[in-house]
């Protein structure tokens, strides 16, 4: 399962309601690191999918939860279990290094 796209509207639904752990990607189209993650977040996604959810999220065009969460700097991955925030990641890392963490966080 590919990564889903998130907006304030489905916030609620896709990410606090969810049955299982998301992992929320805060991006914008203008941030190179960003775009660097995509990929591995999308391999991860596939890997991992029988664990978590991971969506995304464009602060560019959703700016409600982004500001209500205090998101400064991109990207920022926030993983919530339980409709709670446990764990954030902020900035690029390798592929090794994300999934190393999302791991030991679930």
């Amino acid at each position: 399962m590919a990564t889903i796209n998130v907006t304030d509207d489905s916030f609620k639904a896709d990410v606090l309601d969810s049955d299982k752990p998301v992992l929320v990607d805060f991006w914008a189209d203008w941030c190179g690191p960003c775009k660097m993650i995509g990929p591995s977040l999308e391999e991860i996604s596939d890997e991992l999918s029988d664990q978590i959810t991971i969506a995304k999220m464009d602060i560019v065009e959703n700016t409600g939860i982004p500001t209500e969460m205090g998101v400064q700097s991109i990207p920022l991955m926030v993983l919530f279990k339980n409709g709670k925030p446990v764990s954030q990641k902020l900035g690029a890392a390798p592929k090794n290094q994300l999934k190393g963490w999302i791991e030991s966080e679930l």
